[in-house]
C-alpha cells in the first residue's frame, strides 16, 4: 500500500510517500520539504496569511516532485493523508483541502493525522528505529510533553506544558537578544561561544515534583537580565546569555524525561520535534541515559521538523495497526487544538 503524506501546519510545506510492508516498519520511498524561513524573517516571525498563500503555491509542485524521485505516479496512490491539526488554521486548510481534492478526483480514500502522532513516530524512520514501549519526549516549537507509548494509538501523557513551551523559550529568548527568526536555531549557535554559568537563571519546575514543565519565568528571567545589560551590551555578554538560557532549558528537559523513565520503570526513550535536533540536549541526555542503560532514539536531523514523511509514516502505521480506516468523505475539518491522548485506542475505546 502506496501512502502520500501532505504536512501544512504552520512554516513548512511537505510531501512524501511510503510503502507498507508485510511486517516491519513503512519504508520512505521519496519526500521533499519547502521551508518559509527565508518569507518569515522580515516580520520576526510567522505572518499566518503568507504561510497559507505559501502552502498554496508550493504543495502540488512538491506532489508532483516527491512521485517523479519515488517513480510512481498518481495512480499508484492508495491513500491520502494529511495533517489535520494542530496547527495554524488557515495553513491546517491548504493541506487538508487539497488532500481530499485530490482524493476526490483520484477516487482514494483520506485521512487525517495528528501532527504530534507524526512526530513522535517519526525516528521509526531512523536508520535505529525504537521498539514498543517507550517515553516519548515531544518538544516542538509550541508543544513540551512527556508520553508513555505503548504502541500505535496507545499514548498517556506523563506531564505537559503548563505555559510556554520549550520550542517558545528558544525562541522568545532569541528575540529578547535581538537574534532574527527563527530564534531557536540562532540562540543556540551563539550560545556555542557563551559561558553557560556566567547567568544564574531559574529552572522552573525542575523539583515540583511531577512530570510537568513551565518555561514562562525563565523567559522573565532573560528579559530581566537584558534590561540590566542595557542597550550597549557586548557581544560575549549575549553569547553567555544565549548559553545559560539553552543550559537551563535543556537541563529541565534532561532530567524531566529521566524522572519519567523512572516513574515508567522503561528502558528506552524517544525525542522528537524540532528542539530535539538541539546538539547540547542530545549531547546530555546521551551521556545521562548511557549511564542508566537507557537507549535513546532521535529522529534523522532532516526530518526533526515539520515534514510529510512523518504524516505519511503515521498514517501508514495507524492503518497496519487497525486503529484507523482511510474514508472515501471528502468533507474535511482541521482542529487548530487537538489533543494528541485523545487519538489513542484508549482513550476512543
Amino acid at each position: 500500500m502506496f501512502v502520500l503524506g501532505i504536512e501544512s501546519s504552520c512554516d513548512e510545506t511537505g510531501v512524501a510517500l511510503v510503502k507498507t510492508q508485510e511486517a516491519g516498519v513503512p519504508r520512505l520511498l521519496a519526500h521533499a520539504l519547502h521551508s518559509q524561513i527565508d518569507m518569515h524573517q522580515a516580520y520576526g516571525g510567522v505572518v499566518p496569511e503568507l504561510a497559507s498563500r505559501d502552502h498554496i503555491r508550493r504543495v502540488l509542485p512538491l506532489t508532483r516532485q516527491v512521485l517523479e524521485q519515488a517513480g510512481h505516479a498518481l495512480a499508484d496512490i492508495d491513500v491520502i493523508a494529511y495533517t489535520r491539526g494542530p496547527g495554524l488554521g488557515g495553513a491546517l486548510l491548504v493541506g487538508a483541502g487539497a488532500a481530499c481534492a485530490l482524493a476526490a478526483a483520484l477516487g482514494k480514500p483520506v485521512l487525517g493525522v495528528h501532527h504530534l502522532e507524526g512526530h513522535l513516530l517519526s525516528p521509526f524512520l531512523s536508520a535505529d528505529p525504537p521498539e514498543f514501549p517507550f517515553v516519548a519526549l515531544l518538544v516542538s516549537g509550541g508543544h513540551t510533553q512527556l508520553m508513555r507509548v505503548d504502541g500505535v494509538a496507545a499514548y498517556e501523557l506523563l506531564g505537559e506544558t503548563v505555559d510556554d513551551a520549550a520550542g517558545e523559550a528558544f525562541d522568545k529568548s532569541a528575540k529578547l537578544l535581538g537574534l532574527g527568526y527563527p530564534g531557536g536555531p540562532q540562540l543556540s549557535r551563539l550560545a556555542e561561544f557563551g559561558d553557560p554559568t556566567a547567568f544564574d537563571l531559574p529552572r522552573p519546575l525542575l523539583h515540583s515534583g511531577n512530570l510537568d514543565f513551565s518555561f514562562a519565568g525563565l523567559k522573565t528571567a532573560v528579559l530581566t537580565q537584558v534590561r540590566k545589560l542595557g542597550t550597549n551590551v557586548c557581544e560575549q555578554d549575549r553569547a553567555n546569555l544565549a548559553a545559560a538560557t539553552q543550559a537551563a532549558i535543556v537541563e529541565v528537559l534532561v532530567k524531566k524525561s529521566l524522572a519519567a523513565l523512572k516513574q515508567t520503570g522503561l528502558r528506552r526513550l524517544v525525542v522528537a520535534g524540532g528542539v530535539g535536533a538541539n546538539r547540547l540536549l542530545r549531547e546530555q541526555l546521551d551521556r545521562a541515559c548511557t549511564r542508566r542503560g537507557v537507549r535513546v532514539h532521535y529522529p534523522e536531523l532532516a526530518l526533526c521538523t515539520d515534514n510529510g514523511a512523518m504524516i505519511a509514516l503515521a498514517a501508514a502505521m495507524r492503518l497496519q495497526a487497525g486503529c484507523s480506516q482511510a474514508v472515501h468523505d471528502y468533507a474535511f475539518d482541521v482542529k487548530p487544538r487537538w489533543d494528541l491522548a485523545s487519538v489513542s485506542a484508549a482513550a476512543s475505546a
